[in-house]
């Protein structure tokens, strides 16, 4: 009899079977086997809260496969994940499978590589039930909210809405930006800049910073000329040179929001692509001549903790490489938050000394980028710090007529004396001044060779990016590093917030519903409750908080304020502009909306109940391809989206991607592409068709 090892990824279980070799089988249970059912809430709130599990249908088959074989086995071994979300999986695994939860069947690895499996192998442990009822917690409290708040948002502004415990909270903070910006208002202000000459005929750009009366501010054009008619004429000379050095510490390596940030500024990646990629590099990766391996640890930590082994053989390859120049006298520590989850290191690589040139040829273009992004931070972070001279030069001026008054103008720079992280892994683009000054001496006189003053004006706080959100949402602690990704995700596919190319805009429908629920919930879209909860949750996953009683302490209030909200909005609803349309009801002459239902979006009398006219909405132009009626957005009865002809049943053109909203060029029917492809035309015989037909019927 074998032994059986359950781990999550097909992938994964390649990469461990080539490490345990004979007398162990390794199968994958493809995530989660058992969640609550869609359809219903499936959490009896009046029996402690007990969620009603069922087996995922699309597992079924490979649950009854797992069965057999763990009936088959010698042994069993749950090796999911190592988080709390691994930890439901093993859990709600040992249940469907009949194990005993008491047994040590629960391995953990930090790292797909022959030590990670040996050490994990080495030290099983029963299910942690704590982590279990963390990730149950996680799980029944954003069913509760989603579940008691969606119906209440989607009545008011739209059907098939939702509202959730931490995308709430994301969506808000791009809202409340976006007020920000809107209501900024820019102030005026000049700077003076000079290009001074010294005696070796060198050109030293200065700045004005000070006068007699100290830091010079200034607010308009008529003040910048005073001060440009102060300077010209003026004598200059060196009152001062300031000469030291500083040193430059390299980042600390990654952790999940770190990595997803640097991915986002440096690669353009966003959160989930970055994810997608660490996930293929940590479950293993056939690399030429070594086979099946993982090429970074475990990428959903929050620590910067780094093991002994590794930083070892990282500082190895550092003296073997740059020198032991490049060895720090003292080990770079780097100290993880209070906050932070210490179960796993950082992200960095499994193997140090396995470059990215040497395994360049093995990886796709994102899993390229990614490593090499983690191995040079890693490598830099056990490097010698950059050692920078610097230089500040003051200069004066004055007049022989105005004794009494003077300017003080400054230079700055710096050279590198010693590049040690850098050599690896550059600065940030915001730390990098490659201005060199000339050489000057104390007292020169220097000769004015052009004065410039220059306009500008305070700009409003930038939109947010992934990256810059990501961050926010780390610092105010809401959410975990780990749900990041699909909360990103979530919020553009709801269109709640759009792209506007690098920046994260709130759409008017995302508005909507953040006011909606700041007025009747704010609890639910207030950063400081969010990151209380998020609190709530890490205490139960170590045992100081009872699940149970902290959802009891949130629900009731929920219900109650869901209940107050509907009988003081009762008949009330919120019309967005973007559903407002210049188009007159053929009726009552009121003008039509757009409005959402069962099967799709249609256009209905804005005069209703009085009149209940409705029209199917026509979308963008151009001709049905078959039979030239108009294209119309529906529904199926499985709630999916298509876009077919308004002749059904006469006419069953169907497409699944949407009308473009512009007309072919070759035979004027309509054009269709799914978002960012290239146009096609729907009409099959068209020079500009398809090369894959569209599909013409349904069976959803």
């Amino acid at each position: 009899m074998s032994k059986l090892v359950i781990v999550e990824s097909p992938a994964k279980a390649n990469t461990i079977k080539k490490y345990l070799g004979s007398g162990y089988e390794v199968v994958a249970s493809k995530g989660h086997v058992r969640d609550l059912p869609d359809k219903k809430l499936n959490v009896d709130v009046n029996n402690n809260y007990a969620p009603k599990y069922e087996t995922i249908p699309e597992k079924a088959k490979l649950v009854a496969e797992l069965k057999a074989k763990a009936e088959a086995s010698e042994k069993v071994y749950l090796a999911t994940d190592p988080d709390r979300e691994g930890e439901g999986i093993s859990w709600h695994l040992a249940t469907v499978l009949g194990l005993n939860l008491k047994d040590a069947n629960r391995v953990t690895f930090n790292e797909i590589t022959k030590s990670g499996i040996k050490a994990g192998m080495d030290n099983p442990r029963s299910v942690d039930m704590d982590l279990v009822n963390a990730q149950q917690a996680r799980r029944i409290l954003d069913r509760l909210v989603g579940y008691t708040l969606s119906p209440f948002v989607s009545q008011k502004i739209r059907p098939r809405l939702s509202a959730g415990r931490v995308q709430s909270v994301a969506v808000r903070l791009i809202v409340d930006r976006e007020a920000e910006i809107n209501a900024f208002v820019p102030d005026e202000y000049w700077t003076i800049e000079t290009k001074l000459a010294t005696e070796a005929r060198r050109v030293l750009k200065t700045t004005l910073e000070s006068d007699e009366n100290g830091k010079v501010k200034i607010t308009d054009e008529k003040g910048a000329k005073e001060y440009v008619d102060r300077l010209e004429g003026s004598e200059f000379e060196v009152k001062s040179i300031k000469k030291g050095s500083k040193s430059k510490r390299a980042a600390p390596p990654f952790t999940t929001s770190t990595l997803q940030q640097e991915a986002s500024k440096k690669l353009g990646f966003q959160a989930s692509r970055t994810m997608r990629a660490a996930q293929e590099l940590y479950e293993g990766v056939e690399i030429t001549g070594q086979g099946s391996m993982g090429l970074i640890t475990y990428m959903r930590t929050d620590s910067l903790r780094i093991s002994d082994e590794a930083r070892a053989a990282g500082t190895q390859y550092i003296k073997d490489t740059y020198g032991a120049d490049y060895v720090p006298a003292k080990p770079n520590i780097y100290k993880t938050s209070a906050a932070a989850q210490d179960g796993h290191e950082a992200i960095r690589p499994s193997t140090p000394s396995l470059t990215p040139e040497m395994v360049k040829n093995d990886l796709s273009a994102d899993q390229l980028k990614l490593y090499t992004l983690i191995w040079r931070r890693f490598i830099a972070c056990l490097m010698a710090p950059c050692v920078q001279n610097t230089t500040k030069v003051e200069v004066i001026s004055h007049k022989d007529s105005e004794a009494d008054k003077y300017c003080i103008l400054t230079a700055t720079g710096y050279s590198v004396k010693f590049d040690g992280f850098t050599r690896v892994y550059d600065l940030a683009e915001e730390e990098v001044n490659k201005n060199v000054l000339p050489e000057v001496k104390q007292d020169e006189t220097l000769k004015l060779r052009e004065v410039t003053p220059a306009q500008h004006f305070t700009q409003p706080p930038a939109r947010y990016t992934e990256a810059s959100l990501i961050k926010e949402l780390e610092e105010n602690g809401v959410g975990r590093p780990s749900t990041y990704a699909s909360i990103i995700s979530t919020i553009t596919a709801r269109e709640y917030v759009e792209r506007k190319q690098k920046q994260l805009a709130p759409t008017e429908l995302g508005t909507a519903v953040t006011n909606l629920l700041k007025d009747r919930f704010p609890k639910i879209v207030d950063t400081k409750f969010t990151a209380r909860m998020e609190s709530d949750l890490d205490k139960v996953g170590v045992g100081e908080t009872d699940y149970i009683k902290m959802l009891d302490d949130f629900y009731p209030d929920l219900k109650k304020q869901v209940d107050k909200a509907r009988e003081d909005m009762r008949g009330e609803k919120i019309q967005l502009e973007e559903d407002k349309t210049d188009i007159p009801c053929d009726k009552c002459g009121s003008m039509m909306v757009i409005k959402s239902g069962r099967f799709g979006r249609f256009l209905g009398c804005s005069n209703y109940p009085a009149c209940n006219n409705v029209q199917p909405l026509v979308l963008g132009q151009g001709a049905c391809p078959e039979c030239g009626g108009n294209i119309v957005e529906k529904r199926s009865k499985r709630g999916y989206l298509f876009f077919g002809c308004s002749n059904y049943p006469k006419c069953n053109y169907v497409s699944w991607d949407p009308p473009t909203g512009d007309t072919c060029p070759e035979c004027g029917k309509a054009m269709f592409a799914k978002k960012g492809n290239k146009p096609y035309c729907g009409n099959a015989s068209c020079v500009n068709a398809k090369k894959v037909s569209t599909r013409k019927s349904s069976k959803k």
